[in-house]
């Protein structure tokens, strides 16, 4: 990537809350994101381009090494398409299920109660494919190395995750194993690896989560400070 000599900028937004105000936020937040589940019956509700397009424009804008951006979102709508991807990734998942992950990854999936069947897939009105870019390429043909890529597509992830939740939207990440066959389902080049379809939509009206998906570890588990000295 060619890029521009540095020149620093004054910062163009400030936000500084009272100790009290920024307590109050991050407990609003907090209590929103402890309304996201992961569901995998979904409604077959269209929902509108624009509102997964603003998602992931709001996903461009994560940190990322080198502010290279190393990541591409292929957002799918169109039923064909979508049952080509779920064929291949059932696929997929027969050979895993049939003993391909391992007894020890098996075993560790059954409180959550997956098998190789999706249809989520095909009812689910969007698809977005994640792919990190691996290597960047100039017009010319030439690479150029990105940095910290699977880091800095994991944050972009997130970001989407929240701004489709944050737009009153449910998802699921699912990630066949392996994911090859999207780049040539999402006519994307060698240079890029799909790490995830982000499945999105809303809940059927019976839609049920497991119940060790509720089971999150506690703040002292996830968490060491060491507060400021007096």
């Amino acid at each position: 990537m060619d890029k521009p000599a540095y020149q620093a900028l004054p910062l163009p937004d400030r936000i500084r809350l009272p100790d009290a105000e920024a307590l109050a936020a991050a407990e609003t937040f907090r209590a929103t994101m402890a309304r996201r589940h992961s569901v995998r019956d979904f409604l077959p509700d269209p929902v509108p381009q624009e509102v997964i397009e603003t998602a992931i424009s709001a996903a461009g804008l994560a940190p990322s090494g080198a502010n290279h951006q190393p990541w591409y979102f292929v957002a799918i709508g169109d039923p064909a398409m979508k049952a080509k991807i779920r064929a291949a990734a059932e696929e997929e998942e027969r050979a895993f299920y049939a003993g391909g992950g391992g007894d020890e990854w098996l075993k560790a999936l059954e409180p959550i109660g997956t098998d190789e069947k999706k249809p989520h897939l095909t009812t689910a009105p969007w698809l977005i494919v994640v792919f990190q870019q691996r290597y960047g390429l100039r017009p010319d043909g030439t690479r150029f190395k990105n940095y910290y890529v699977p880091e800095s597509t994991g944050i972009a992830t997130g970001f989407l995750i929240t701004a489709l939740h944050l737009a009153g939207l449910t998802t699921l990440t699912h990630t066949p194993n392996p994911m090859k066959f999207l780049n040539g389902l999402c006519g994307r080049p060698e240079s890029e690896k799909p790490v995830m379809i982000l499945v999105v939509g809303h809940p059927a009206p019976d839609a049920t989560v497991p119940a060790v998906a509720k089971k999150k570890k506690p703040l002292n588990e996830i968490l060491t400070s060491f507060p400021p000295q007096d």
